[in-house]
């Protein structure tokens, strides 16, 4: 057998590389098999037919280096995370330590079923963790009062910033550009809101709402409920004064509070914002956390990200979908008002499961006692002589002194971290805190002193009360599934009764194409359990985030060495939030050279929805440019409207290789277009596995890319987020990167303001790329993006003859992503893309992408993780499915009756005692020998997506209408 030129080089002394081939799904025989059938000896000869040389980058990759073994790995980044120190945060500011039940931590955060599955949209194969976050919906909705929310958003200032935008467009007014921010917000919320504001012409007045003039017409009020300082405020005065003035309200809220405080639902507010992170959701350094938006049933045509809703099948039966997705960017593009394209699916899974486990009465009980420890605590002090606010509070105090930095180090010395202010000292309470944590409060305020009383002596004599209007009489979370899986044989029974209904990367190949859907490999997961990453607060002390700090440089400069940019930002939690920020750091370089007139952003009309949605938050027009019959960007096109708006031209943004799985010849030409007009090329990186190892975007032209560390880089998708979207950039750009202000070291001082409330976004999940670079070394990346090419071609060569390819390359190749062409098959036997996706689930399979970015069409993408055997049953799959196909041409099958348009079968259809179809039953259930081994049945039949969205249901039926 001849030896490929990348394989691992192994020795007797060494196991450094022997991730790589753990890795990577084919071995070096099926590789050769592989490169035999598409005419190449070797992986080298074949990248040379398909990459263009003049982008192909000959320099080395020093910082990447040459790769480590697993068990190296882990030592090396413990040693690295020891560094940090984890104390018990009372930091507060929204973020709050929490207990994660076990079960929960082992059979949803740490199982594979539940991270590695991918956004519902195939939803028959999907039902478990649609049915979860339909539980997390009916949570926020049954907590904050409102009629529907969303199945989470990225973190709650983003959440917040996507409520303006709503309220604006909803706001009858639309020259009403000023709203109203509470200073008692939470900072990282109003930084957000700010720095989305700004470049939509929309103007923050940081004033308290409880005494707004209106000298100004407002279109909304923003308030903290209960406030960052932790005071508790009746809300209704003002929120009937914001509504006689024909503005919106917008309250953010403490969603453990609201077991006990009245709900804004109750009180009028229009939109509810929050993020459900203490319902069990790790700290994580600032997240990946289950941020919401919940709101008025007039307005849920409107509100951005995803919804659940409750459908019927093609029986009848209940069954779940992502509702009313025409609002989705795809369809919408530069009209629609959010840019967001993911969710943190994983986490409001995790944070809905746990209020099914603690129910309604275990909840309030959690929020109950942190309510008497926090009161024990503000009688406590009052004995010590500190000035302890009147008002009501839920969990948070700010504790007035001028001996902040004493206090602040006698609580370091007793493990326990405050919040600073200028002239006081905040303590916000969680779960986790108990009566020695008070005690040991009394004593970082005494400075050391003995304490002439115990939290336990208070306790035995205190009343607490608020006042009547503020006290919630009304129940919540009523339904079945939140008062009957308390005990853990209950919990891990439903955890994996809904598991048992999805279809994951456990389970086969999930082909999608522009989706990336590689291996996570455990031993990158490991980490995200470590109390040294998952126990730390976003703005504890940079003292005591050193680990943290190092591990994070090291991953920017491995990114940097991997892409060529000279700065890196990993604060945008998903690919569109890196979009914009990138956006944003275009604008504020042409702001910085007197050039703010530059608004013009040119996009091929083939790029992701997500593109001219990002651009038109980010305040620029959108111009499209025209693709030719090949599928690539028509250069005197975009010559002719780059020269046309040369003096107003801000960018381009362009998916390199390009949204239909192919290496555009002329992109190094296409970048010099841009910039030679005045403008900046931002690259899409949503296709960065067919470059990395052989292609640095900055060397051929990319001033900023975004790079999806969920698709190329490994983070798992967790069933639709969370994911991480970082930014690189050239040099001039580099100063630009956006920074925070509650945590100088994210960024340059000079930089864009935050984008994400946590200074570096899902901060958690990082050390599962970096373990993931580190491990595979420069050599293991290289390889990695050659199989993922040779992957797609080889599926592509194989089913050519049963279905077109739509794009090729000049050399009849592909990137690392093929489109199979369906559109004539429709036309001869009625058979749409549709019928074949849903048969795949009765062959066992997840469907490619559909219907993007060609209408008709399925797009494969195999990654490298795919052994041959794989790739070979999901082709003899596809060949099976087309001879059906055939079977409809002929006439032997009917169109209306047939395994395709019936897809995908049920167990519960098969076993009926009437069959009166005209193809078996074997037919349905086993058209393939090996589905007898093992075989997947969908839950529901096909779900009615019109039902649906005409009958929105988005909350939790009941369980009469499963009967």
């Amino acid at each position: 057998m001849q030896k490929n030129e990348f394989s691992p080089k192994y020795s007797t002394n060494s196991t450094n590389n022997e991730f790589i081939a753990r890795h990577i799904g084919p071995r070096d025989e099926d590789i050769q098999l592989m490169l035999k059938e598409l005419g190449f000896s070797s992986l080298e000869e074949m990248a040379n037919q398909i990459v263009p040389q003049k982008i192909r980058t000959t320099k080395p990759y020093p910082v990447v280096g040459n790769g480590i073994s697993e068990n190296d790995l882990l030592e090396n980044l413990k040693k690295t995370l020891s560094k940090n120190k984890v104390l018990k945060s009372l930091i507060g500011l929204g973020f709050s330590d929490t207990i994660t039940p076990p079960v929960i931590q082992r059979n949803i955060l740490e199982n594979p079923v539940w991270y590695t599955a991918y956004t519902p949209y195939q939803a028959e194969i999907a039902q478990g963790r649609l049915e979860a976050l339909l539980n997390f919906q009916t949570m926020i909705i049954e907590l904050t009062g409102m009629q529907i929310s969303n199945s989470s958003l990225l973190d709650e200032g983003s959440a917040a910033a996507e409520a303006m935008v709503m309220a604006h467009s909803i706001h009858k007014e639309g020259h009403v550009t000023h709203f109203v921010v509470s200073p008692k917000m939470h900072p990282h919320v109003i930084e957000v809101l700010q720095t989305r504001a700004e470049p939509l012409g929309l103007k923050m007045l940081l004033q308290d709402p409880h005494t707004y003039d209106f000298k100004s017409p407002v279109f909304a009020a923003f308030v903290q409920y209960p406030d960052t300082e932790g005071v508790i405020e009746d809300q209704r005065s003002m929120t009937d004064k914001m509504h006689a003035h024909g503005a919106l309200v917008v309250t953010a809220v403490d969603l453990l509070s609201l077991t006990m405080l009245t709900p804004p639902g109750e009180w009028g507010a229009d939109i509810v914002v929050g993020n459900s992170q203490r319902f069990g959701v790790p700290l994580g350094f600032g997240g990946p956390h289950a941020a919401f938006l919940a709101t008025k049933d007039d307005y849920k045509r409107i509100m951005p990200g995803r919804i659940v809703g409750v459908s019927v099948d093609n029986h009848g039966k209940p069954a779940l979908r992502l509702a009313l997705q025409t609002r989705e960017q795809h369809i919408r593009r530069e009209k629609a008002t959010s840019n967001i394209c993911t969710a943190q699916v994983l986490l409001a899974n995790m944070a809905s499961m746990y209020a099914v486990f603690h129910g309604p009465t275990g909840l309030k009980k959690i929020a109950q006692r942190i309510h008497r420890l926090t009161g024990i605590l503000a009688e406590g002090l009052k004995k010590l002589n500190f000035e302890v606010p009147t008002n009501p509070h839920f969990d948070t105090l700010k504790i007035p002194t001028n001996k902040v930095f004493e206090i602040l180090k006698a609580g370091e010395s007793l493990n326990i971290n405050f919040r600073a202010y200028p002239d006081a000292v905040g303590v916000a309470l969680n779960e986790t805190t108990d009566l020695q944590t008070v005690n040991d409060i009394f004593t970082a305020f005494s400075l050391g002193q003995k304490v002439p009383f115990t939290a336990t002596e208070i306790d035995s004599t205190l009343n607490l009360s608020w006042p009547s209007e503020l006290v919630r009489t009304s129940k919540y979370l009523t339904h079945e599934v939140f008062n009957s899986h308390h005990s853990e044989a209950e919990i891990t029974r439903y955890i994996h009764r809904l598991q048992n209904k999805d279809i994951t990367l456990t389970h086969s190949m999930i082909p999608l194409g522009s989706c990336t859907m590689k291996l996570n490999a455990t031993t990158e997961l490991v980490p995200v359990s470590w109390p040294e990453i998952n126990k730390i607060h976003p703005f504890a002390p940079t003292s005591q985030i050193e680990g943290y700090i190092e591990m994070i440089h090291d991953l920017e400069n491995k990114l940097c060495d991997i892409t060529g940019f000279a700065g890196v930002s990993l604060q945008p939690n998903s690919g569109a939030q890196g979009e914009y920020a990138g956006l944003l750091v275009i604008r504020k370089y042409f702001l910085a050279k007197g050039e703010a007139h530059r608004n013009i952003c040119l996009i091929p009309s083939s790029a992701h929805g997500t593109n001219p949605a990002s651009a038109a938050l980010a305040g620029m027009k959108v111009i499209v440019v025209n693709c030719d019959s090949q599928g690539n960007v028509e250069v005197t096109d975009l010559k002719a409207k780059a020269e046309a708006h040369k003096k107003d031209l801000a960018a381009l943004m362009i998916t390199y290789p390009s949204t239909h799985g192919v290496f555009e010849e002329s992109i190094k030409e296409i970048c010099q277009i841009v910039h030679d007009n005045g403008g900046q090329v931002y690259m899409d990186g949503a296709n960065m596995n067919a470059l990395v190892g052989l292609c640095r975007p900055a060397e051929f032209g990319a001033d900023v890319s975004h790079m999806n560390l969920h698709k190329t880089f490994a983070i798992p998708h967790g069933g639709g987020g969370p994911g991480v979207g970082p930014i690189g950039v050239r040099e001039h750009l580099k100063q630009y990167l956006p920074t925070s202000s509650l945590q100088p070291a994210a960024g340059p001082k000079t930089g864009i303001s935050a984008t994400t409330s946590g200074p570096w976004g899902s901060a958690s999940i990082l050390p599962i790329s970096w373990s993931y670079i580190t491990m595979m070394g420069a050599e293991g990346l290289k390889r990695a993006t050659l199989v993922a090419i040779l992957n797609a071609n080889y599926i592509a060569k194989k089913l050519t003859p049963h279905f077109p390819v739509v794009y090729k390359g000049k050399e009849g190749l592909v990137a690392h992503e093929c489109i199979l062409d369906l559109r004539d098959i429709k036309k001869a036997s009625g058979i749409d893309v549709t019928d074949v996706a849903k048969r795949l689930m009765d062959y066992g399979f997840h469907a490619p992408t559909m219907s993007w970015p060609v209408v008709g069409t399925l797009m494969v993408e195999p990654t490298e993780s795919e052994p041959k055997a794989e790739l070979d049953r999901f082709i003899k799959a596809m060949i099976s499915i087309r001879n059906e196909i055939k079977e409809v041409e002929t006439g032997k099958w009917n169109i209306k009756d047939n395994p395709l348009v019936n897809s995908p079968h049920t167990a519960e259809t098969l076993l009926k005692t009437e069959w009166s179809h005209d193809y078996s039953r074997e037919q349905a259930a086993y058209p393939v020998p090996w589905l007898r081994e093992n075989k997947i049945w969908p839950a529901v039949g096909r779900i009615d997506n019109v039902y649906g969205d005409r009958n929105l249901v988005c909350s939790c039926p009941s369980i009469e209408s499963y009967r």
